[in-house]
């Protein structure tokens, strides 16, 4: 659980360097093809790698000081258009009740999966439909009756602030382009968050996804996956989701420490994100057709057992 100004600062410091680097670049070429490469690299950085640091900075585990999580929290949840009170209190709730239906706030695909959903917000179309319609309503001092049941009265009055503070960034982002009369501003700052999803989208629906609802044992309902480093470095190491849902407060550069302690226990990681979508699209075909399905990872030999929640689910293991 020791956390680590210096791994945190470091990793925090490339993640903003290449995005300064790649965002040079793809001005620097515009509007050629070849600024192509550097706004898709740009916007993976922006769109899904600031979703991780929300997600880290959001725990306070990253930094070992407390007002560098605050700093990094605040510009990765305006980058991904999350109240940063909100999703504070709704990823306390996820923890707490993680995938029980009408708890979990944070259920990427409910039975039967919305793969049009899915598929749109490959390109944050969903998502920013719905992040700027929540802003807009913050702003005008109001909370959604959902937020209003895990949001303290006194953070109301926060989450109406940071919208209007929000709601006039991106107004003088637009004013800009439009002055400019080039979109270069809105290709740095909001379309991001739209080019630059579908990395964190096809990671978080690995998270849970075809796991059992309604559990409380984390290994039936929370899976890992071995990816490759620049996918764990965009998400920060959470592909070691299931350490990461047993032990919160272990920070993301040790949760790999953390899966090699934990191997006798928890069932094998997927090998791949091919190998774990391949392992996944057949629940979901049968979730598709209303067909109960879910997978029930086996677990190595001398682990603590399921216990009775397996007994339900043995039925429509695929």
């Amino acid at each position: 659980m020791q956390k680590s100004d210096r791994i945190a600062l470091r990793d925090t410091l490339l993640w903003l360097g290449a995005m300064l680097i790649f965002a040079g670049f793809g001005v620097a070429f515009w509007p050629s093809l070849w600024s192509v490469p550097f706004w898709a690299a740009y916007g993976v950085l922006y769109g899904s790698g600031a979703d991780s640091r929300w997600h880290e900075c959001g725990h306070k585990t990253a930094f070992q000081t407390s007002w560098m999580n605050t700093v990094v929290y605040q510009i990765a949840c305006f980058m991904m258009m999350r109240s940063p009170v909100v999703w504070r209190a709704s990823h306390v709730r996820h923890h707490t009740d993680t995938i029980i239906v009408g708890r979990d706030p944070e259920i990427v695909a409910m039975r039967p999966p919305d793969l049009r959903r899915l598929i749109l917000n490959l390109f944050g179309i969903l998502d920013v439909y719905q992040a700027i319609a929540r802003i807009m309503l913050h702003a005008s001092g109001r909370i959604d009756p959902e937020e209003a049941s895990y949001i303290r009265q006194q953070d109301h009055p926060k989450v109406a602030w940071i919208a209007r503070l929000w709601l006039l960034i991106y107004t003088a982002v637009i004013a800009i382009s439009f002055a400019m009369q080039t979109i270069i501003p809105l290709m740095i700052i909001g379309l991001p968050r739209l080019y630059g999803a579908w990395h964190h989208v096809l990671t978080g629906v690995l998270q849970h996804v075809g796991l059992a609802e309604n559990v409380t044992d984390h290994r039936l309902n929370t899976r890992t996956v071995l990816m490759n480093p620049f996918s764990r470095f965009i998400y920060l190491n959470m592909n070691y989701h299931l350490e990461h849902h047993m032990f919160t407060m272990v920070p993301y550069y040790n949760l790999p420490k953390l899966h090699e302690l934990l191997k006798g226990q928890v069932p094998a990681p997927d090998r791949s994100i091919f190998a774990a979508y391949r392992r996944l699209l057949p629940v979901l075909w049968r979730q598709l057709r209303h067909e109960e399905a879910v997978i029930l990872p086996p677990l190595p030999p001398g682990a603590p057992s399921y216990g009775a929640d397996a007994d339900l689910l043995r039925q429509h293991a695929v």
